[in-house]
């Protein structure tokens, strides 16, 4: 016979994929999925919010900075990405000054997902269904569609705006993102000088801000999925650096080497080590340089290297498939702050939510990255 006050109602499972996304300082957001549209209620500490749908981006505001809130989604046991307590962000010191936002690998044009290229593929791979939508387009209107929410100052594309490099799809990338106006900034990725070298190769550039300089930079090296940074952008780099005035933060495509790595490769899918170890000696000389920030390898991480004073070293995680990300920078007097975010419109939750089990299932960890690569505030 059960003892009086032990019994406990069995709820079915229809809480999916609860993962805690993203946490600033006054915010914290909660994505998941549930078997049927139904109502659901996310908590953080006496704050809720109710999302209604099948697909459910929770955003929970009115936060206190470095504050430790307990976090429930009903429904949902708590787990290594659904932790029963979240902590908020502190807040740099003084003022907010300016805030910008960035997308990568935009891939306008792809018609496949979960490709290798390798002779054994590990599968799955995802398509459009016929006569629907290309996926490339939902997700980036999706993106767009946050970022005008936000308004930020600037808007930065890190390269890949296309798949196959035609003229083509870059006049469709130009179709879509245009519509953010002048604020638009974008370079090229690998992707997009496969078979010409003239579309959006325009870097080195500086866009100016309030209380920040953000310097971007060409890393690619045509014909080939690989990074360079000629000896020219490096010495350009290093007289604007010492020449600033503010925080400097700079852009590339491809993400670094690490100089501390135990084995030097030189066919390293990012920037070969030679100009990667040019890199952070500038940065080791120039007090102003704050982070350097890629894409390319569709997953976010945030590495330090003590060869470039430790700064954040970050890669985003891509726009066209699981998790779709973009991410938002706030330039404060005292530092600034990095939220990745997820695309939050219902039909592009609904393609992540498939392409996660892209490559054998081992995507959603490689792709995710920890919240602390996510999410993190770097003081100047």
């Amino acid at each position: 016979m059960e003892a009086v006050g032990t019994h406990r109602p069995s709820f079915p499972n229809v809480i999916h994929d609860a993962e805690l996304f993203t946490v600033g300082p006054d915010e914290v957001v909660v994505t998941f999925r549930t078997s049927d549209a139904r109502e659901v209620e996310t908590s953080v500490g006496d704050r809720s919010v109710v999302t209604r749908g099948l697909y459910h981006a929770a955003r929970v505001l009115g936060l206190e900075p470095a504050t430790t809130y307990a976090l429930s989604v009903a429904g949902a046991d708590p787990s290594p990405l659904l932790p029963a307590e979240v902590t908020t962000l502190d807040q740099p010191a003084g003022r907010l000054l300016a805030t910008f936002a960035t997308v990568n690998d935009v891939h306008f044009g792809e018609i496949e997902c979960g490709v290798l290229g390798t002779p054994e593929e590990l599968g799955p791979v995802f398509t459009s269904e016929p006569g629907a939508e290309p996926y490339p387009e939902v997700m980036n209107r999706g993106a767009i569609d946050a970022i005008e929410r936000l308004d930020p100052d600037a808007v930065l594309v890190k390269g890949d705006l296309t798949d196959r490099g035609t003229e083509e799809e870059y006049a469709t990338f130009l179709h879509a993102y245009t519509r953010l106006g002048e604020r638009m900034y974008h370079f090229r990725g690998n992707h997009d000088a496969m078979v010409t070298e003239s579309i959006a190769a325009n870097g080195p550039f500086t866009i100016e801000l309030s209380g920040v300089s953000l310097a971007v930079l060409d890393t690619v090296r045509p014909r080939t999925d690989r990074g360079r940074i000629s000896h020219e952008q490096l010495d350009w780099l290093d007289e604007l650096a010492g020449g600033a005035t503010r925080p400097v933060l700079v852009f590339g495509h491809h993400h670094p080497w690490d100089p501390g790595s135990s084995e030097r490769n030189d066919t390293y899918f990012g920037v070969n080590p030679d100009d990667s170890e040019g890199l952070c000696a500038v940065f080791a000389r120039r007090d102003a340089i704050a982070g350097y920030f890629a894409g390319h390898t569709h997953r976010t991480r945030t590495r330090r290297f003590p060869s470039a004073r430790n700064v954040p070293i970050v890669e985003i995680a891509c726009v066209k498939d699981y998790p779709g990300a973009w991410a938002e920078y706030r330039v404060y007097e005292g530092g600034y702050v990095q939220l990745t975010r997820r695309i939050d419109a219902p039909a592009a939750l609904a393609w992540t939510e498939k392409t996660r089990a892209m490559f054998a299932g081992l995507y959603r960890d490689y792709a995710l990255g920890k919240l602390s690569d996510r999410c993190f505030v770097q003081p100047f």
